[in-house]
């Protein structure tokens, strides 16, 4: 589809962001003062005219996750008032994680990538992250009948005959893949594919980020409790294309606007079982 262009609706300071995973800074991004500049001189490009398409998978509660014909969830409602900021209607598609990035960079799919993003330096490599609107942790859950529990899980979950579902792609993956090397990564498409072939005995424990694991058992799997969780400080951003520096100074604004006025912690208490 080709792509139309407005003009940019809204100017100002990005909002500073911090780039890094498990407390890491990355190198520039976005958010430099060039892509400031060429935001100034260039005219912000949507998919279509009016709408602010984002791309999301939608299995990611409390984030985003398909009820009845529905998507719903906190960056769902986030990137509404986001697009009421814009003076936009809001249009999601949904995608599979993994490739939502792919199709942020390569355009023609979306204008905003919206599915959990922890802001990663590799991630930049490829797209331009907004300003960051959450900050989570890394969680591990089992079902209620598992011996692992909270007094031995560092040790009970790196074994050989443990099998830990995992969300591919994602940084729960390469987190248990780096704390747990003995035990067999499973990797799966979503998150509710993870507590399924947990729950169905395919796998022993499930490891991602923490408001999922704290979602999951508390609504879906309440069969399941969570027995280890770490303070990675993963900092939550929307992806945009790097081609694109005036649409993502548009989002950043409504999203510093959003923040300012408090709807942002009013989402939050709305979704977070934390």
């Amino acid at each position: 589809m080709k792509m139309k262009k407005l003009g940019v609706i809204a100017a100002g300071a990005l909002m500073a962001m911090s780039l890094g995973v498990f407390g890491c800074s990355s190198p520039a991004s976005s958010s430099s003062a060039s892509s400031s500049a060429a935001a100034e001189t260039e005219e912000m490009v949507l998919l279509n005219d009016g709408e602010l398409t984002i791309v999301s998978s939608p299995d990611y509660p409390p984030f985003e996750n398909l009820v009845g014909d529905e998507t719903v969830g906190f960056e769902v409602d986030l990137f509404q008032a986001v697009a009421d900021k814009m003076g936009l209607t809001l249009n999601i598609v949904p995608l599979q994680f993994d490739a939502i990035i792919p199709a942020i960079a390569a355009g023609g799919q979306g204008d905003v990538g919206v599915s959990g993003f922890s802001v990663d330096p590799e991630r930049a490599k490829e797209i331009d992250f907004t300003a960051t609107y959450y900050v989570d942790d890394q969680a591990v859950a089992v079902m209620d009948d598992s011996p692992i529990t909270e007094e031995n899980a560092v040790e009970a979950l790196n074994n050989p005959d443990v099998i830990i579902a995992v969300q591919t792609g994602t940084t729960g993956e390469t987190f248990a893949q780096e704390n747990f090397p003995n035990a067999t990564i499973q990797g799966y498409g979503n998150s509710t594919d993870c507590f399924a072939a947990m729950q169905s005995g395919q796998a022993s424990a499930v490891c991602t980020n923490l408001a999922v694991v704290a979602d999951m058992t508390a609504e879906a799997y309440a069969d399941a409790r969570i027995v280890y969780r770490v303070a990675t400080g993963e900092e939550y951003a929307a992806v945009v294309s790097q081609d694109n520096p005036a649409l993502l100074e548009a989002v950043n604004n409504a999203l510093a606007e959003l923040e300012a006025d408090g709807t942002i912690d009013e989402l939050k208490a709305k979704w977070f079982n934390i």
